[in-house]
């Protein structure tokens, strides 16, 4: 099993705050909110601020209305829709997000192309759950901390996924954690999920945060998380492939 790195170890984990990180940021903003990137899109940077860009495909899961499509609108800064609505269909959305390595000071722009796609239509048609696994990095496996029946079929969902996903990276996120007063799952059977499955667990607010660099502060834990994974995962790739 891959070691999993220690959060912080390998990306500062507050560097959208410093000075230095304003010009990276600067190229995914425009007068103070998110710049909207299409596939074949990407930010622009100014000389000083050179960055390989790294790019990998995240497939969001979960059950219908455990906040998959409001969690990618959060993290590439667009408006959170204010009702439910099933995705139908694939639906693909690019969000850049800028780290400095812990250890050579290396700038790197990571590329998360975040693939979500509806319960009913995965359901009702068997070619997308194969199209959304094909050559994925990363999934994010979602839950609802006001559904539990969205955590108990966490299990299930993981080892769905991971039959043809191969050994990629793996996250569980808790969405709506901000009605934590009216959650139907405990932190003693997160501690022990996390435990029994080795995979790390965030939780994310389903309000506040807004679509300005405000809202980075919000959305910066989840995506370093996600990079630090993603970075490890390629470092031991080309470990294995070198020996």
């Amino acid at each position: 099993m891959a070691l999993r790195p220690r959060p912080g170890s390998l990306v500062l984990s507050d560097w959208q705050r410093s000075p230095e990180s304003r010009d990276y940021f600067n190229s995914i903003m425009h007068r103070n909110r998110r710049k909207h990137f299409g596939l074949l899109e990407a930010p622009v940077l100014p000389l000083q601020a050179a960055a390989d860009t790294v790019s990998y495909k995240v497939f969001v899961s979960g059950k219908s209305g455990v906040g998959k499509s409001a969690l990618v609108a959060k993290l590439a800064g667009l408006e959170v829709p204010s009702m439910h609505y099933e995705t139908t269909g694939i639906q693909t959305t690019v969000v850049y997000w800028p780290v400095k390595l812990r250890d050579n000071g290396r700038v790197l722009l990571f590329r998360f192309q975040l693939w979500d796609c509806g319960e009913n239509a995965l359901r009702k048609f068997d070619h997308l759950l194969p199209a959304c696994r094909d050559q994925t990095d990363a999934v994010l496996h979602l839950f609802s901390f006001t559904d539990r029946s969205s955590f108990d079929d966490l299990s299930n969902q993981i080892t769905r996924i991971s039959e043809s996903a191969g050994s990629n990276v793996k996250l569980v996120l808790g969405t709506k954690f901000d009605q934590f007063m009216h959650t139907d799952v405990t932190e003693r059977e997160l501690r022990e999920f996390q435990q029994a499955w080795a995979v790390p667990v965030f939780c994310f607010q389903s309000a506040g945060g807004g679509t300005g660099r405000a809202g980075l502060a919000d959305i910066a834990p989840l995506l370093n998380g996600l990079a630090e994974q993603l970075w490890t995962q390629d470092l031991q790739a080309a470990r294995l492939h070198t020996c």
